[in-house]
């Protein structure tokens, strides 16, 4: 028997692999109050699944959920519209780990979807429990020059999301002025990882005095990971003395037709052997270091001069606030990002996307001024603290749905 007040939570992820998206969601999880949220997940099979079961009530894993993507980055164009046949391939997996669902779970109050674009089966989840529905906007949307696709996406979001949130200003700002969105940031709990000896060694082996330029993430294309390493090189060219540091591996790796194709069309993001083989063909691994994947974010946080997220997707990331609670700066690739996540030549330095000469000089300018290198990392701990507290904004999210279970009407006054 469950408390009263305790609110049973249905999750929703789609995304199999861990990345900053299911990372953001256990964080949220972990700062609500004891008791206070019984959290069920319905999610595709991958490392995010496994590392949901920590938290877990029960977790339900599908081979895979159908999604439409109508992110800025990812929008179906020309050869991407052939990804629909993943989604209609996925779609009997998905619509049977639902059924399962609702055999197993008898008393949901709230649907939580990770991210907008696995809107389906978070549609239909509400359909067969009959409860709300609170969606979630990582990622910045097409917006309004995504044209009828657009118009119909907002309106589905209009018509069947209770509550929209929005995990920032630069992500409200793709969404239509005329939709309610609340804007509850990400979180992070510094110190929380487990410790890592295998990541310690690394930085041991580095000479103290290096100025160490840092990357966390999946080793995507959309990263700008092959940037990274591109000014590497021009650094290093240089005689520079600056040392780069790649914390990250591949998402699951695809060998078979299905790996082929992924690749042949360009749909395939990992780049890790890419990355490996421009390292080695220009003589870097003096100067760059790969740790693979850890979970040790921090430690790799701090030994850090500077954290890099040159990304393709014009926002900053999770790793830019997670680096600034270590009170280190970023360099990142965005156009205009909202003072809530990042503020130029203040927190950090921008740069354009896809640009290694302007990222290398970025990296050296903070190399040559570590006065002013250390006086960004200590605004960018400000910002961290002021808008990425887990406990603050684990009771935003915490009231939104104690309001949409008790039926208080709109919850647009936090």
């Amino acid at each position: 028997m469950r408390k009263n007040n305790t609110i049973n939570v249905l999750y929703i992820d789609g995304d199999g692999p861990l990345g900053g998206a299911s990372r953001s969601l256990y964080e949220l999880i972990g700062g609500f109050d004891p008791n206070a949220v019984h959290p069920y997940f319905f999610t595709s099979k991958g490392t995010a699944s496994i590392f949901y079961e920590k938290i877990a009530v029960d977790n339900i894993s599908v081979r895979g959920m159908s999604k439409f993507d109508h992110t800025r980055y990812g929008y179906y164009r020309g050869w991407r519209w052939l990804i629909l046949l993943r989604e209609f391939f996925y779609f009997p997996f998905m619509i049977f780990g639902l059924i399962k669902a609702a055999h197993q779970w008898k008393q949901i109050d709230v649907i939580h979807l990770n991210e907008f674009v696995y809107i389906l089966p978070a549609i239909i989840a509400k359909k067969i429990f009959s409860v709300p529905l609170v969606v979630h906007v990582r990622a910045l949307a097409k917006g309004r020059e995504g044209g009828i696709r657009s118009f119909i996406f907002n309106w589905i979001l209009k018509h069947f999301a209770d509550v929209v949130v929005a995990i920032d200003g630069n992500v409200r700002k793709t969404l239509p002025e005329n939709l309610n969105v609340l804007v509850v940031n990400n979180s992070f709990s510094p110190g929380q990882e487990r410790g890592d000896r295998r990541i310690i060694d690394i930085f041991h082996a580095i000479p103290q005095e290096k100025f160490k330029a840092g990357f966390v993430g999946n080793l995507h294309k959309s990263k700008g990971i092959l940037e990274i390493v591109e000014a590497a090189k021009i650094i290093h060219q240089k005689n520079s003395n600056v040392h780069f540091v790649i914390a990250g591996g591949e998402t699951a790796r695809v060998e078979n037709l299905k790996g082929w194709f992924l690749k042949k069309f360009g749909f395939s993001q990992n780049s890790q052997n890419e990355m490996i083989n421009f390292i080695e063909k220009n003589n870097l691994q003096n100067c760059v270091s790969l740790t693979g994947f850890t979970m040790a974010i921090g430690d790799v946080y701090k030994n850090i001069d500077v954290l890099l997220f040159p990304s393709h997707f014009d926002a900053p990331g999770r790793p830019v606030f997670e680096a600034g609670f270590y009170s280190k700066p970023s360099i990142i690739a965005a156009n205009n990002p909202t003072s809530d996540t990042f503020r130029d030549g203040v927190t950090g330095i921008l740069v354009p996307e896809k640009s290694p000469n302007v990222l290398a000089e970025a990296v050296l300018y903070l190399a040559n001024n570590p006065k002013i290198c250390a006086a960004m990392g200590a605004e960018a701990k400000k910002l961290a603290e002021e808008n990425f507290c887990p406990q603050r904004n684990a009771r935003k999210i915490l009231n939104i749905y104690r309001r949409l279970k008790s039926g208080s009407g709109e919850i647009y006054d936090l």
